[in-house]
């Protein structure tokens, strides 16, 4: 807790015990639809003079190999994985540039990065690989400026869904939501230029 104004982009307004101490305004939002992802952060804009950090976590999951693989679930992935963060930091990276400064956190997958991982999750993979690409071309028209763009790697996540979903696992290998807010944290306050793939 160090001051920071937060504003979670939520499915709907809930009341949430960890954020009692903390200054979190909640904008509900649907990600998928793009005048709606521009108001909220209108919104954020009007109501400070500048968005230091952005973490985007939204996304899905779903097993498949190419040949149970066809294009609505293709579709349907690249909606949960790629439109949603595209709908959000699109305005938000706008606004970046305009402040010249700014952390852009995009969440990837081991699926993403390296198409090894992806077989057997053929749309999840190809779907997850696009914001590397995006991250790489946001940076690219960001050269020059104080704006940084990442992709967070991580394991699974550890998460009471994944849990649920994968009861059998061995969670002590899982990454734990903690860990990722904690190196975004350490990133933000570097002097130093992080690497833009950050595997935690």
């Amino acid at each position: 807790n160090e001051a920071y104004n937060v504003y979670a982009l939520v499915h709907s307004i809930t009341q949430m015990d960890a954020w009692k101490d903390l200054s979190v305004t909640q904008l509900p939002t649907d990600l998928l639809n793009e005048q709606n992802c521009q108001t909220s952060i209108n919104t954020v804009i009007a109501a400070t003079p500048h968005i230091d950090v952005a973490v985007l976590t939204a996304g899905g999951f779903t097993m498949g190999t190419i040949a149970e693989t066809d294009l609505s679930k293709m579709q349907q992935q690249i909606a949960l994985n790629f439109e949603t963060a595209y709908n959000i930091a699109r305005p938000v990276f706008l606004q970046m540039l305009q402040q010249n400064k700014g952390h852009l956190f995009l969440t990837g997958s081991k699926a993403g990065l390296n198409t090894q991982h992806a077989k057997g999750v053929t749309a999840y993979g190809l779907s997850k690989s696009l914001l590397f690409r995006l991250a790489e071309i946001m940076q690219s028209e960001a050269n020059g400026t104080q704006v940084h763009i990442h992709v967070i790697v991580p394991n699974i996540i550890d998460t009471p869904q994944n849990r649920a979903a994968m009861p059998n696992a061995d969670f002590s290998k899982w990454t734990l939501p903690e860990t990722i807010a904690d190196k975004i944290y350490a990133i933000v306050n570097s002097n130093g230029i992080e690497p833009m793939v950050i595997t935690v």
